[in-house]
């Protein structure tokens, strides 16, 4: 697909086409993922694709511009969130940030994104450091799982209301894995970004973690 025919098919994408359950952003990007596929807006196999988690070992990750807020700036303290991005090509902006539960412009360039979303220039305590769990999309369409039991309270009600549709099975018949996903720890960041790394997240089932200020970085090295 040509970088003209993809900026085409994206210009006619609206968030409305695409499925959203809130608080099952997991799910709700799996299934972008495929959309974005079948529709023709990302390559069939959704090589371009990347599944990022956000969180940290805290599970407290601020981020701006999200929907869910009741503030003017839109910010929101999530547990863990989960976005695509997507290699688009050369140009000004060759990859943008797919985020359903974000009131910027759908797709957003990755520059913007981090620019208004992240905001890296807003100081904030270590215990906020947000990390991404990068993982390439065929890798993450084949082995993601999840029965929503983190969505249960302990006497089995739910926290928020699932999707209507059946719960998520790995391509190997495993039922759930998304702690595996969401679990994010300094300690399994990726500090030198670099070709390794680049071969890790297209051969690695977890992908690889790396920090808020390495995002552009890494995503400048896959070529």
């Amino acid at each position: 697909m040509t970088s003209a025919n993809l900026e085409v098919r994206v210009s006619e994408v609206n968030v409305s086409q695409f499925d959203h359950t809130p608080f099952y952003c997991e799910e709700n990007v799996y299934f972008l993922c495929k959309k974005l596929c079948q529709k023709g807006i990302a390559d069939a196999e959704g090589s371009d694709l990347f599944v990022a988690f956000i969180s940290n070992e805290n599970k407290q990750v601020p981020l701006w511009h999200q929907k869910a807020s009741k503030r003017a700036d839109g910010i929101v303290l999530w547990d863990y969130h989960v976005i695509c991005i997507q290699r688009k090509g050369d140009g000004d902006s060759p990859y943008v940030v797919w985020d359903l539960d974000s009131s910027l412009p759908f797709p957003s360039p990755l520059a913007v994104y981090i620019s208004e979303t992240i905001r890296p220039s807003f100081q904030l305590f270590s215990d906020y450091q947000r990390f991404f769990r990068i993982v390439h999309a065929p890798l993450f369409l084949r082995n993601f799982a999840s029965d929503r039991r983190h969505m249960k309270e302990s006497a089995g009600n739910w926290i928020a209301q699932p999707p209507a549709y059946e719960p998520i099975v790995a391509e190997d018949g495993t039922v759930n894995n998304l702690n595996e996903y969401m679990e994010i720890h300094a300690s399994n960041e990726l500090t030198n970004v670099g070709a390794e790394s680049i071969n890790l997240v297209f051969n690695q089932k977890h992908g690889v973690v790396i920090s808020e200020s390495r995002l552009e970085e890494f995503f400048s090295l896959i070529s």
